[in-house]
């Protein structure tokens, strides 16, 4: 754009370039990973990866373990216990292979779904579940049950409505200044299927539930425009198709490995349960124009899904940092005030 250094040309382009074919990496590609939590927090974490299916996920829960004991010691006395972690591990290795015995019985011989349109599904919600807001957010401030403002509330005009949530949303300065707890009155569940790359984008949000199934060639890619218009697309197509093929020669002797072969472009279904608050939060931080342009995608869907088919257009106008716009090249803004900043 006119008046921006080469310097911001340069590093925006590169970030969108990056963002368009990293779909070609695979899952096995290294990362650097930093945890943050709490002990009881880790002594969950830990215990579930000891029990899980892949070797090296076990490993380092292994290296974890005396590492974290040099500066909490006494909340992770019960990992590797027999008759504490050791029998809390066999419950959660026991319980996911018996319920997926009963899965594999359930549905021996069904085929793949076909891909999706769209690729996120709105299919739980509560269709009373803006009025149960509405009452959530004046609960607080009157002497009555829950029942009676409910009563109220249903007799609420649109005026009256529109009049409460603007008084309890107040004037947003940026995505940071957030409503408060009546939100979480509210629920929504998506299903998905997406490039891998987005799913492990949004898989860090936490206040939710995410939910997802073995990662394999079978749902297909994503095929970014703009890699096709770069005359590379053969190219990207030659990598997919070697994926799925180290994929398949792994076969059913490496089941659990199988999926380190398979390309972030390549589809997984998952799915996402989370309250209207938490909804504003992710859905206002993933549209961001320097978002990559998958989960921006995901998240613009799912905010549509929330007014549209739910009809609670008084919490989805709510989230009004959610941003539908094309943004070109997503890192612009960001590279301008990086510019600003060095030259301040």
């Amino acid at each position: 754009a006119s008046g921006d250094s080469d310097f911001v040309h340069r590093q925006s382009t590169r970030a969108k370039a990056l963002d368009a074919v990293r779909g070609v990496l695979p899952a096995a590609a290294l990362s650097n990973v930093g945890i943050y939590g709490t002990g009881q927090g880790y002594e969950a974490l830990l215990l579930r990866m000891r029990a899980h299916p892949l070797a090296e996920a076990r490993a380092y829960a292994e290296l974890m373990l005396p590492e974290l004991r040099k500066v909490i010691p006494s909340f992770l006395s019960r990992v590797d216990r027999p008759e504490r972690g050791g029998v809390w591990t066999h419950y959660l290795r026991s319980t996911r292979e018996a319920t997926a015995e009963v899965a594999a019985e359930l549905f021996a011989g069904s085929t793949p779904d076909a891909l999706p349109s769209p690729e996120v599904t709105l299919v739980d919600f509560d269709p009373d579940g803006e009025e149960k807001v509405l009452a959530a957010m004046l609960y607080p401030h009157v002497d009555l049950s829950e029942e009676r403002i409910l009563e109220r509330v249903r007799r609420m005009s649109d005026d009256e409505r529109s009049a409460l949530v603007a008084a309890y949303a107040g004037e947003r300065g940026n995505r940071r200044h957030k409503p408060g707890r009546a939100l979480e009155r509210v629920a929504y569940r998506f299903d998905v299927c997406a490039d891998y790359g987005a799913f492990r984008d949004l898989q860090r949000h936490r206040m939710l539930t995410i939910e997802w199934q073995p990662l394999r060639p079978t749902n297909g890619y994503t095929l970014p425009e703009v890699v096709v218009d770069s005359g590379v697309g053969e190219r990207f197509a030659d990598a997919m198709g070697r994926s799925a093929a180290l994929h398949d020669a792994l076969g059913d002797a490496f089941a659990n490995q199988a999926s380190y072969a398979v390309c972030l472009a390549y589809r997984i279904r998952f799915s996402i349960q989370l309250n209207a608050r938490e909804a504003m939060h992710m859905l206002e931080l993933r549209t961001t124009p320097q978002g990559h342009p998958a989960y921006r995608q995901i998240c613009q869907q799912m905010h549509r899904l929330i007014a549209g088919q739910a009809g609670h257009r008084a919490v989805a106008r709510m989230m009004t940092f959610v941003n539908h716009e094309d943004p070109g090249l997503e890192r612009l803004d960001a590279e301008r005030r990086a510019e600003r900043r060095r030259g301040a």
